[in-house]
């Protein structure tokens, strides 16, 4: 394995869960980086690595969502790796780029794994997207701009995107692993 499937590979090794599909989607992750050199890659044809930030307010009661412009879902931002397999910095450069957000701060390890297959936009064939997802909190305000990827940027009350059947199931997901981890804040 070359340097980018080693750093990912041991990076998905750190990665607990109580979810037995998470630990499926692992198997899944891992086979994929072993077969694939260009897995960090936008040009890799099958798929390749994304990450993502599950960006909550300081006292972490609200997440932002961006309305995606390409893909026309309420989803948290991320984006590709483009060949850096230090996935939890794309998070936070992401989340950066698309909320506008100064003073973000990651926190822990991988927080949650989603693969997604991503249709034929604009010449792009179909692919998959392997994203992994990372915490990230709001430290220096919650005012975001929106970025020319997003059609708008919403916070939302964790407590209702758990429940809500209109949100996307990853989103959902994270929502409620949030939840049952309690690492709401008392802060108001």
């Amino acid at each position: 394995m070359n340097s980018p499937q080693i750093q990912v590979s041991r990076l998905l090794h750190t990665y607990r869960s109580q979810d037995m599909g998470q630990w499926d989607l692992l198997k899944v992750f891992h086979t994929f980086i072993e077969a694939t050199p260009d897995c960090c890659e936008r040009s890799c044809p099958s798929g390749h690595f994304t990450a993502s930030a599950w960006l909550v307010s300081a006292n972490g009661q609200r997440a932002l969502l961006t309305h995606h412009r390409k893909l026309g879902l309420w989803v948290q931002p991320g984006g590709h790796a483009d060949g850096n397999a230090d996935l939890a910095a794309v998070a936070l450069q992401e989340a950066e780029e698309e909320s506008g957000l100064a003073g973000l701060c990651r926190e822990g390890g991988v927080f949650d794994l989603d693969r997604h297959w991503i249709p034929w936009y604009s010449g792009e064939p179909a692919h998959w997207h392997y994203d992994v997802r990372f915490v990230v909190r709001a430290t220096s305000g919650e005012d975001p701009v929106m970025s020319e990827e997003s059609l708008a940027l919403a916070w939302c009350p964790v407590e209702l995107l758990a429940r809500s059947p209109e949100v996307d199931a990853s989103v959902q997901r994270m929502a409620k692993k949030w939840l049952s981890q309690n690492i709401i804040s008392s802060v108001k």
